[in-house]
C-alpha cells in the first residue's frame, strides 16, 4: 500500500516559504485610485501633525475655557467678538480675557483660544457683544493640532491591505502615491476527463467543472490577477503542456484534482518534473485537502500547486497554502477570526487539523452562535452556505457544544 507521507499545514508552509524565495512579489508605486485593496510594501508614518493646527469641530465662537466657565441659561458670559476666522485662512490675530472669535467649523482657532461654544449656545446682544450661555471645558469641540495623528507615528503597517478609509488617511497625509505589492499571477488548471464547462451538458457520468470558477473567485477575492485558465484530461502530456503555459504566465500554477495516489493521478508526476524542486510535499495533515501536492520552479519563478479535486477541499486549501504563503511573503500579520460559540457537539479526526465549514447566527443576545455546515468535501454547496470556518486542533477529537471558537469569515 503506497500512503502519503503527510507535513502538517505549518511544515508545508515553512518549506514553501523557504522554497517559494524565488516568487517573493515585486514592489510597485501606485497612485491612491489604484490601492485599494492591494497591499503595503512599506511601513507609513505620519510626516506632519494632522491636523496641522488647532481647529473647530462646530460652528460657534472660539473662546478661552477660563471666560465661560460656570455659564448657564440663568448667567450667561459676556465676551467681546474681536474678529471672524475664514476657512482655508490663518486665524492672523489672538483673542484676550473677554473676548472671543467666530469660526465656522474646521476653521483655525485663533491664538489664546482653547474652546469653541456652539453658535446655538450664543447670542449677539449688541454690535460687537455676545452672550454665551454655556460653560466649556479646554478642548471643547476643537481638534488639537495631531490629534488625529501625530508626526513621526507610525499609521499604515506593511501588510495591511488598503481599505477605502486607509485611502483617505494617506490622502491627508499627502502621500499620492505609496509602495505596493504587486499581486501574484494565478494560472489556474482543471483536470479530469470528466469535467465540462457550465455552459455545456454533464451527462453520461460527466460534471461540471466547479473549481476553475471556484479558484478564479478565491484568487480574485485576494487581490491576484488571473493570468490564464485551462480544463484538460486526465493524460500526463496535455497537464504537462498546461503547466509549461502556466509557468511562463503566472507566479502560482493552481492545478486542482488528480493529486491522490490514484492510478489516474498524474498531477504529482507532471509537478515532479515542472518543479526544479521535485515535489518537496505530497499530503499534508489536514481535513479536507490531505491529498496536496506542492513543488516550486526556480528557474520560470513559479510556485506549482496540486490541490484536491473535490470543491471545498480544493478552496480551502488555496486560501491555506497560496494565501498563506502571500500573507507570509508580504508581512502580514496572522488572520483574526470573530469569537463565537459552537452549536453542537463536533467530532474531529485526530492527528489531522480540522477545517469545519460553519454559518454564524445571533442568539438573541451578544453572543455568536456557529452551526457547523455538514457535508462531504464533493459538494460545493456546503461551502456556499458557510460564513467561514474554524479550526479544530490535530490533538482533540472533538469540541463540545457551547465551546469557545474562533471562526474565520470567507
Amino acid at each position: 500500500m503506497n500512503l502519503l507521507k503527510v507535513d502538517d499545514l505549518a511544515e508545508a508552509l515553512a518549506k514553501l516559504t523557504v522554497r517559494a524565495a524565488c516568487v517573493q512579489p515585486p514592489v510597485e508605486e501606485a497612485g491612491l485610485e489604484q490601492c485599494l485593496g492591494r497591499t503595503l510594501a512599506a511601513d507609513i508614518y505620519a510626516e506632519e501633525n494632522i491636523p496641522a493646527f488647532a481647529r473647530a469641530v462646530m460652528d460657534g465662537y472660539a473662546v478661552r475655557a477660563a471666560d465661560v466657565q460656570g455659564a448657564g441659561e440663568s448667567i450667561p458670559a459676556f465676551l467681546s467678538v474681536t474678529g471672524e476666522v475664514r476657512m482655508g485662512e490663518e486665524a492672523g490675530f489672538a483673542i484676550g480675557a473677554g473676548e472671543c472669535a467666530y469660526v465656522p467649523t474646521g476653521a483655525m482657532l485663533p491664538e489664546g483660544a482653547d474652546a469653541v461654544v456652539m453658535e446655538e449656545y450664543c447670542e449677539k446682544t449688541s454690535p460687537g457683544k455676545i452672550a454665551a450661555y454655556k460653560s466649556e471645558a479646554p478642548g471643547s469641540n476643537v481638534a488639537a493640532a495631531g490629534e488625529d495623528m501625530k508626526k513621526g507615528e507610525l499609521v499604515l503597517r506593511r501588510g495591511r491591505r488598503l481599505k477605502p478609509q486607509d485611502l483617505g488617511l494617506l490622502a491627508a497625509l499627502g502621500r499620492a502615491q505609496v509602495s505596493v505589492y504587486r499581486p501574484y499571477r494565478v494560472f489556474i488548471i482543471s483536470t479530469g476527463d470528466e469535467l465540462a464547462g457550465p455552459e455545456e451538458e454533464a451527462s453520461g457520468g460527466r460534471i461540471r467543472d466547479v473549481n476553475t470558477y471556484g479558484l478564479i473567485g478565491k484568487a480574485a477575492a485576494a487581490g491576484f490577477v488571473i493570468s490564464g485558465r485551462q480544463r484538460v484530461k486526465d493524460v500526463e502530456e496535455l497537464l504537462a503542456q498546461a503547466v509549461e503555459e502556466g509557468k511562463q504566465k503566472a507566479d502560482i500554477v493552481v492545478i486542482s484534482g488528480g493529486s491522490s495516489k490514484g492510478r489516474r493521478d498524474v498531477t504529482a508526476a507532471v509537478i515532479e518534473q515542472a518543479a526544479s524542486s521535485g515535489v518537496f510535499t505530497h499530503g499534508i495533515a489536514v481535513k479536507p485537502g490531505k491529498p496536496t501536492i506542492l513543488g516550486v520552479d526556480e528557474p520560470s519563478a513559479t510556485v506549482l500547486a496540486g490541490l484536491p479535486g473535490h470543491p471545498v477541499a480544493a478552496l480551502m486549501l488555496f486560501e491555506l497554502i497560496v494565501g498563506g504563503l502571500w500573507r507570509a511573503q508580504t508581512g502580514q500579520e496572522p488572520r483574526r477570526g470573530i469569537r463565537a460559540r459552537l452549536s453542537i457537539n463536533l467530532p474531529a479526526t485526530p492527528g489531522r487539523q480540522t477545517f469545519q465549514l460553519v454559518k454564524l447566527r445571533a442568539d438573541g443576545g451578544e453572543v455568536n452562535i456557529a452551526e457547523p455546515v455538514l457535508g462531504k468535501s464533493g459538494m460545493i454547496y456546503t461551502m456556499s452556505r458557510a460564513d467561514g470556518y474554524i479550526v479544530i486542533d490535530k490533538n482533540r477529537e472533538g469540541l463540545k457544544q457551547g465551546e469557545a471558537v474562533e471562526v474565520f469569515l470567507f
